[in-house]
């Protein structure tokens, strides 16, 4: 009879640093999400809403959409399984319980490197949460190429 050597027989140190991510299963919760606050980067793009205080539950929720536009079914799971893996290394601490996130993949997702993914990722996090502040301190933030006019000027 044969016998796995041990290093088969216990998880491996990969599997014990990535945490799981909450998923978003149904269609009503993911469009729960829609019309919330975006960001977006060249691998994909990012939606974010608070979920309301009696569905508040521990941990952030995430949600991942990838649209057969992207490509066969085998592409499309390697999208999944990289944006998953991007999002759990980097989720923690900067994802708010409170809130889900639904993330809608690009093509670019399947080629990107995977350090300029993470890069991504975070700086979507940040663009996010910090928008958030922004408007919760009720500062109104200029839109590019607009310019207010005053009532009296012609």
């Amino acid at each position: 009879m044969s016998r796995l050597p041990a290093a088969f027989a216990r998880p491996s140190v990969l599997e014990a640093r990535i945490p799981t991510l909450q998923t978003l299963k149904s269609r009503p919760e993911f469009l729960a999400v829609r019309g919330g606050r975006r960001s977006s980067t060249p691998a994909f793009l990012i939606e974010v809403r608070e979920r309301p205080a009696t569905e508040n539950g521990g941990t952030a929720r995430f949600g991942f959409t990838i649209t057969k536009k992207i490509g066969n079914a085998v592409t499309r799971n390697r999208i999944r399984r990289r944006l998953k893996a991007a999002f759990a290394a980097t989720a923690e601490g900067r994802a708010r319980p409170s809130c889900d996130y639904v993330i809608v993949a690009r093509h670019a997702a399947l080629d990107r490197p995977f350090a300029a993914l993470l890069e991504d990722v975070a700086r979507a996090f940040a663009a996010l949460h910090d928008n958030a502040k922004r408007s919760r301190s009720g500062e109104a933030r200029p839109r590019p190429g607009k310019t207010v006019a005053s009532k009296g000027s012609t």
